[in-house]
């Protein structure tokens, strides 16, 4: 890196925490999908707003296809690469798919930033493709006043063992794949220059495994936990299925230091939209502030939740019959 330079400091939100506030854009996008379901060739759009689409094709396979892109959440552009990259092949694991092939999508200020950290960005997310099989084949450049990086993701996937959010059912266990925290802690590195390694190797990680696993197991429903925080996430699972998830607070695992990161002040404002969009449907109980700011904190590529259990992941809570909130938190 060029001495002085953050490229953090470009960007005026951080990671996944700078999507578009979840109730906004269901708004923006309502009535813009197309018919989806089990007997068209669009199995999956946008009325659930599940992790990818799907389309139905010939030989008992489907296309998956989506496309993920943010600005830098770390200073270093080869790890900003390498995250972005594992956040949008996450999309196609978060539905049962598996990648095949990517494009890239670049936004860089050219007149701003050396070309060359740009290069940087571009052979991290190159290496996180290649470690999961999938090709990436050019892309789009733009000049932006603010860098911006990610992958368009073509994958395929057997469309009678798909994961959606409509297929929670009470009695099922709900498992996390990795820990919460990516948010705050990516706010405080931000504000403060402050490297986590924890948080970037475990953003660079692939869920891959996790996918895999949750098939071999006949498990069906599922979702990637990132923008929007696993409140918001399992929110959107409990609604497509009509159900009332259950979250036990003390089984939840963080990242070492994003309790201090939530005291110290270090909460992005998407972890805020995220609380105050499930607000409304949640039933806290005594839930302290600092740990709904937690389970709402706005993750960057972050593990599966999984309506099932799957090995090496701990158990945070429950799928049961619809009740007066479609979250209870304990």
């Amino acid at each position: 890196m060029p001495a002085g330079v953050r490229l953090t400091q470009y960007a005026h939100g951080g990671g996944c925490a700078g999507k578009l506030p979840p109730g906004e854009l269901e708004r923006i996008v309502a009535g813009l999908g197309g018919p989806s379901g089990d007997d068209g060739p669009l199995l999956l759009g946008v009325e659930d707003g599940d992790d990818a689409a799907v389309l139905r094709v010939r030989d008992g396979r489907a296309i998956v296809s989506t496309a993920d892109f943010f600005p830098p959440v770390v200073d270093d552009p080869y790890d900003w690469g390498r995250i972005a990259a594992a956040n949008a092949l996450s999309d196609v694991y978060a539905i049962g798919g598996e990648p095949v092939l990517a494009v890239n999508l670049l936004g860089w200020p050219r007149d701003a930033l050396p070309a060359e950290l740009a290069g940087e960005v571009l052979r991290g997310g190159q290496e996180v493709a290649r470690a999961a099989g999938c090709p990436i084949g050019g892309g789009h450049s733009m000049d932006d006043p603010e860098p911006k990086y990610g992958l368009a993701v073509t994958g395929v996937a057997d469309p009678g063992r798909l994961l959606r959010l409509d297929a929670g059912r009470p009695g099922t266990p709900l498992s996390l794949t990795k820990p919460l925290g990516l948010g705050v802690l990516n706010a405080w590195h931000k504000a403060t220059g402050t490297v986590f390694g924890e948080a970037v190797a475990t953003m660079a990680e692939l869920n891959a495994a996790a996918s895999r696993q949750a098939l071999e197991r006949g498990i069906r429903c599922a979702t990637d936990v990132t923008g929007y925080g696993l409140l918001g996430h399992l929110y959107k699972v409990a609604r497509a299925s009509g159900v009332t998830a259950v979250v036990d607070a003390a089984a939840v695992p963080y990242l070492d230091g994003a309790r201090r990161a939530v005291r110290d002040g270090f909460v992005p404002g998407g972890t805020r939209r995220n609380l105050a969009w499930v607000a409304p449907h949640s039933d806290f109980g005594r839930i302290a502030e600092e740990e709904r700011l937690l389970l709402a904190d706005a993750q960057t590529s972050g593990g599966l939740l999984v309506a099932g259990e799957i090995p090496g992941a701990p158990v945070v809570g429950e799928l049961v019959p619809r009740g007066r909130r479609a979250i209870v938190v304990r």
